[in-house]
């Protein structure tokens, strides 16, 4: 497995590398994986885009009172506002996403190995480069869908309009701003997501090195394999660890995000003036809106998705 041993260790031929995947399988199985991962973490976005939007005066203040309105009004439906519209850009947007991750995340070992740089030191810059180049060829569908399914999530919730449904959405921000009202925070979506997917490979490529050196199973380790338990353990170790990190870095730009993308085309405000209602209602760690659900969001989704990722590469490697 990747993850588990160094491109340039003792480990190295049992990788399963880009070149090495059913390409069909490996998009036709993943879809299914990710759509089904994305059910199961979905609320937590939900939950996490209202904190942010919560007006100095809204009555839910916090993750447990946003999930006790939303059920006590909606049921569990509620908790899926928008998943639809989400679910079908996520498809496209994923596919992009792990071919570009793939493809540079090779080319980047290969420029960082004449290098005389730590194994975990390689990682963190081959796997951050990798993330971030990823996260920029997908914004282009990636951020259309958001815009969208944000409002929806907050539609009714401290003021904000309603809607039925995503084309509504759509159909409304097209006659009022045109193409451009679906890229509305564009810009700080990209410097959101892009040093997001960065940090959090980078933590998780580095971490994952750190946690076989410890272990014993490090480049030049003539042990024997780990075991798949003690793989998975160490994978999952390093999903935690690269959502704390990539949380902690990128919360303030995620809430001055979405309240730009989710604010009605009349109020129209501006980054700097998002900036000044957050310190006037609380301080700088207002921030830090959704921090837990943010936090929790990119461990659990992060985690998964990572176990699920190699899982998905072991079972679409090709018999070479």
């Amino acid at each position: 497995m990747e993850t588990a041993r160094s491109e340039t260790g003792s480990f190295a031929q049992t990788e399963i590398n880009w070149d090495k995947l059913d390409k069909t399988k490996f998009y036709v199985v993943g879809a299914g994986i990710f759509t089904g991962l994305t059910v199961a973490l979905y609320p937590i976005s939900v939950v996490k885009t209202r904190m942010q939007v919560a007006t100095k005066e809204s009555v839910e203040k916090s993750a447990y009172d946003v999930i006790r309105g939303l059920l006590k009004t909606e049921g569990i439906p509620g908790l899926y506002r928008g998943f639809g519209t989400v679910i079908t850009g996520a498809i496209p947007a994923r596919i992009i996403f792990l071919t570009a991750l793939e493809t540079t995340k090779v080319a980047a070992f290969k420029m960082v190995d004449p290098f005389k740089l730590s194994d975990p030191t390689k990682a963190a810059i081959a796997n951050g480069l990798a993330g971030m180049t990823a996260s920029l060829c997908s914004q282009g569908v990636f951020v259309p869908i958001d815009v969208i399914s944000q409002r929806l999530m907050v539609q009714g919730y401290s003021g904000h309009a309603s809607y039925n449904g995503g084309a509504d959405v759509a159909r409304k921000i097209l006659k009022q701003d045109g193409i451009r009202g679906l890229y509305r925070g564009f810009g700080l979506s990209v410097m959101t997501y892009s040093p997001s997917s960065a940090v959090w490979w980078a933590s998780y490529g580095s971490s994952q090195r750190l946690i076989w050196n410890l272990l014993g199973h490090g480049n030049d380790s003539n042990g024997s394999l780990p075991s798949q338990g003690t793989v998975v353990m160490v994978q999952g170790a390093g999903g935690i660890f690269a959502g704390a990190a990539a949380s902690c870095v990128t919360t303030p730009l995620d809430t001055i995000k979405t309240r730009l993308q989710v604010m009605g085309q009349e109020k129209r405000p501006s980054a700097r003036q998002v900036i000044k209602t957050l310190i006037a209602d609380d301080g700088w760690k207002g921030f830090y809106r959704g921090i837990g659900p943010r936090f929790f969001s990119m461990s659990a989704w992060g985690t998964s998705m990572i176990l699920a990722y190699e899982y998905l590469k072991r079972i679409c490697a090709q018999d070479l």
